[in-house]
């Protein structure tokens, strides 16, 4: 090739991609995430491992308050902004260390959730007055588990009743007031597999619950309506006009119920799992702002305080996972295939499950030509690949090079991976849980790593199997 062609790594993602950008930059041929060496730890701990970066958490919580704050104040919004953090989207005690460092609240999905909470509350984390919104289709020991939170001084939790009968679960165990909520079964998006969620319940029975089952009842106050649109906060049609219905639902039941005043929009604000995108946060929080607003005054309503619970948001950008080119494998004359140093569906099962990508970059060589492959994991399953980038519906890597070794991560991995994998057991092929480790900055800069657990042992593996 002649001298003017742009073959190298690194001319290929400068092309392709707006880069440098999240806290990704290249020093001497080498990946750095928001200044970490990845090579150093490399070099230091070996391939593969995962990591989390906690100063991203709190960076997110943040960046959500202040653009919500800024839209509060430019259109004179007479209510108040809660970010909560939703557990299921990684349950590490670091994240909850992280994300009560910041005075997030809290979203539960669960039974154990709140078990997860007594144990925070018992070591000094957790007070009595944080707000716990308890989501999800209520088992009675939920149920139980929620009273007695109550009984015992959380006065900010709320039940978020997702079908009528969660009703008469509470009302076995609930000895003191309690506040509640309801959550709106939402329109899925056109060309969905159906019409309606099968999450909350429908907007036309909620006026009715109210005035036959909770209005007269002295232990239960509705305060909430809570919605969640599946496909996420964009900046769509189909969103916004699901908001504005939804908005109007809360009108509806604001005139017949005084006592709510809060609107919980949910989650779904999306986080970056591709460079070659970008997302205006500030217009989408500014919009969902006006909205309420403005619907509210038409109808003559109280804005409501909003509350947000963003889970991958808040801890997604925080995660990565490396790995190492173990060998190449030719299948044909065209398809090319690196096999990584683990596997796809036991480290990144989204990958596979959902088909989801994330940022996938090279370590190393940036100033070697790159080459398409494929990705092959270690498991003996045909689906155990990744093939196929956002940006490109390919994947490129700089060629192998006999004298050095090539690494490669993907980013923005921190969200559901360890819980949807099953961390702590038995993984397919029994391909070992990879190291994770705990990075952190003290208030000088200074770099902080935590070895959070070791690659999983076979000993490990073979109690949980019963040898």
């Amino acid at each position: 090739m002649t001298n003017g062609i742009k073959n190298k790594y690194i001319d290929l993602i400068n092309q392709t991609f707006y880069f440098p950008r999240h806290g990704f930059e290249v020093k001497n041929n080498q990946l750095f995430f928001h200044d970490l060496d990845l090579m150093e730890l490399i070099k230091t701990y070996g391939t593969p491992f995962k990591f989390t970066y906690l100063p991203k958490i709190g960076e997110q919580i943040n960046k959500a308050r202040k653009l919500f704050s800024d839209a509060i104040t430019k259109y004179n919004y007479n209510g108040t902004y809660t970010y909560c953090y939703c557990t299921k989207s990684s349950h590490f005690s670091f994240v909850l260390n992280e994300v009560l460092k910041n005075n997030a609240q809290i979203e539960t999905s669960s039974a154990f959730d709140l078990d997860l909470l007594n144990t925070l509350h018992q070591k000094g984390k957790f007070d009595k007055d944080k707000l716990i919104i308890c989501n999800g289709y209520k088992t009675n020991e939920y149920a139980q588990k929620m009273a007695d939170f109550v009984n015992r001084g959380f006065k900010n939790l709320i039940c978020v009743l997702d079908n009528p009968d969660e009703l008469g679960l509470l009302e076995k165990h609930a000895t003191h007031p309690m506040n509640i909520g309801i959550r709106i079964a939402t329109e899925e998006e056109p060309g969905y597999f159906v019409y309606t969620s099968r999450l909350g319940m429908s907007s036309k029975l909620i006026a009715d619950l109210y005035t036959k089952k909770i209005k007269s009842n002295p232990n239960f106050t509705l305060k909430m309506l809570h919605f969640f649109v599946n496909s996420g906060i964009r900046d769509t049609t189909y969103y916004w006009s699901e908001l504005t219905r939804l908005v109007n639902v809360y009108c509806d039941m604001k005139e017949l119920c005084p006592s709510i005043d809060t609107l919980d929009i949910g989650g779904g604000m999306p986080i970056y799992t591709s460079l070659g995108v970008e997302h205006d946060y500030a217009y989408m929080i500014d919009q969902i702002v006006y909205y309420i607003k403005t619907i509210c005054d038409s109808r003559g309503v109280d804005v409501p305080n909003i509350v947000t619970e963003f889970g991958s948001f808040t801890v997604g950008e925080s995660g990565g996972a490396i790995y190492s080119i173990i060998g190449e494998k030719y299948q044909n004359d065209k398809e090319s295939w690196y096999m990584i140093d683990s596997s796809f569906i036991t480290t990144l099962p989204d990958t596979w499950g959902i088909g989801q990508k994330f940022i996938l970059l090279s370590i190393n060589q940036w100033d070697k030509e790159f080459k398409r492959i494929n990705l092959g994991g270690l498991t003996c399953d045909s689906q155990d690949f990744y093939n196929s980038d956002t940006h490109t519906n390919s994947v490129f890597m700089p060629k192998l090079q006999k004298d050095e070794p090539q690494y490669m991560g993907f980013f923005h991995t921190g969200a559901y991976q360890e819980s949807l994998a099953g961390y702590g057991g038995i993984q397919h092929c029994l391909i070992p849980a990879p190291k994770h480790l705990v990075i952190d900055k003290d208030e000088n800069g200074k770099i902080n790593i935590t070895v959070f657990a070791q690659q999983q042992s076979a000993n490990q593996m073979l109690d949980v199997l019963g040898y």
